[in-house]
């Protein structure tokens, strides 16, 4: 296999290429300029690393030159921050991603792996857990733009052939996730945990999300990549949720600290309750989360010791 991974530096991206890199893949990676090269990716000859912008065409054709498999992992922005200002979300994810497919109708025999949310895109649930066919109703940017990315690789499935899979990905957490971000509660949380700061939890801590690690993340984006059946959407998630508070509890069981919690008020776009059913991915992917919260989080936190 010859992959693509765009985004390749970032959290979810090193992981994946090390992955690629294990299974004998040659990756180039498309990074921007000034991300620096992650740590954990390993030397390896069947490594390139390749610098350039994702919304620039002539990069992206440079990029995709003899590419199998393209994995989608760019975002410039994050749910709070798509709603201060959608219109560089929609220009920076949206109109570049269209750029991409249209680079892609001129090639046949690649197949496009897009990682959406499975987070932003239902909107307020109706049921949980959250099955594939549930209705999607946004309360953010982010999740408006991803939806509408994954309209639009349908249709151009429809109008040129183009083959696609996705993957709503709930909250992957694990080794390598940055610290003091607006998305990434656990890595956050532990984090500012490890090093005696204070946890800002918006709302009263009662949202209750679904967290995968990494490590699981990793396995469906393989298993999806060959997969040959009918299906284009699949919920990725741990099959459960927890509450902020729970995981804040868990993670003081883990580090035996007390963390120190700070309530402001709660966001107007977050949801009470996420969880995502997972039975499509169980059954057409042969994919089983296997990884679960406690251990995720000692060896997370393992990591973040070291």
């Amino acid at each position: 296999m010859r992959a693509l991974v765009l985004g390749g530096g970032g959290f979810i991206g090193s992981h994946l290429v090390t992955a690629l890199l294990g299974q004998g893949a040659h990756v180039r990676v498309l990074e921007r300029p000034y991300r620096q090269r992650s740590h954990a990716l390993p030397a390896h000859p069947a490594l390139e690393w390749m610098e350039g912008d994702f919304g620039n065409t002539q990069d992206i054709h440079r990029a995709l030159t003899d590419a199998d498999v393209v994995f989608h992992l760019v975002s410039t922005t994050q749910p709070q921050s798509s709603n201060e200002d959608p219109a560089f979300d929609v220009s920076s994810n949206l109109l570049a991603t269209l750029n991409l497919l249209e680079q892609l109708r001129k090639k046949k025999g690649t197949t496009l792996v897009f990682v959406s949310s499975g987070g932003t895109v239902y909107g307020r649930p109706q049921q949980t857990p959250i099955p594939e066919t549930h209705p999607t109703e946004p309360t953010c940017s982010y999740g408006i733009v991803k939806l509408a990315i994954e309209k639009y690789l349908a249709l151009y499935r429809l109008l040129h052939g183009l083959d696609y899979r996705v993957l709503r990905v709930a909250n992957p957490y694990g080794p390598g996730q940055e610290a003091n971000r607006a998305q990434g509660a656990v890595g956050t949380f532990l984090s500012r945990v490890v090093n005696d700061e204070s946890i800002e939890v918006w709302g009263d801590g009662s949202v209750v999300r679904d967290y995968l690690y990494i490590s699981d993340t990793i396995s469906a984006l393989l298993q999806v990549a060959v997969y040959k059946g009918e299906e284009r959407i699949f919920n990725i998630g741990s099959g459960g949720g927890h509450s902020i508070r729970e995981i804040i509890s868990a993670i003081e069981e883990v580090t035996g600290k007390t963390a120190q919690v700070r309530y402001t008020a709660a966001r107007k776009f977050d949801v009470p309750v996420s969880v995502l059913d997972i039975k499509r991915a169980q059954n057409e992917l042969g994919w089983q989360p296997g990884v679960h919260l406690n251990e995720g989080l000692r060896l997370t936190y393992a990591r973040i010791k070291e």
